[in-house]
């Protein structure tokens, strides 16, 4: 049996099968300049490319360097991508295969 979050409702269900119905990167694009303002959505960009930086064995100094994050940032989404729900190992093996 699948576990979910404690979060999860009906309103989150409806917008993650909505964001399953897109078919292409201008839909995603049209879509979330809807759904959210520019920087909610540059700040999901940037911890997704520090877990891609952090799985590829970079270090703090370098993610601060290309992203500006502070190091407790940078620590939080350290957690979730080495203790959470794999979603962010899930999706970095999809898009640029496994760890090196």
């Amino acid at each position: 049996m699948e576990s979910y979050p404690r979060w999860r409702d009906e309103f989150i269900d409806q917008l993650f099968k909505a964001i399953l119905l897109l078919k292409n990167e201008k839909e995603c694009y049209s879509f979330f300049e809807d759904l959210a303002t520019v920087n909610e959505i540059k700040e999901f960009s940037l911890r997704f490319e520090m877990a891609r930086m952090l799985n590829t064995g970079s270090t703090y100094e370098e993610i601060f360097n290309k992203t500006g994050a502070s190091s407790a940032t940078i620590s939080r989404v350290k957690r979730y991508l080495n203790y959470g729900a794999d979603g962010y190992k899930l999706i970095l093996e999809r898009l640029f295969g496994k760890k090196k």
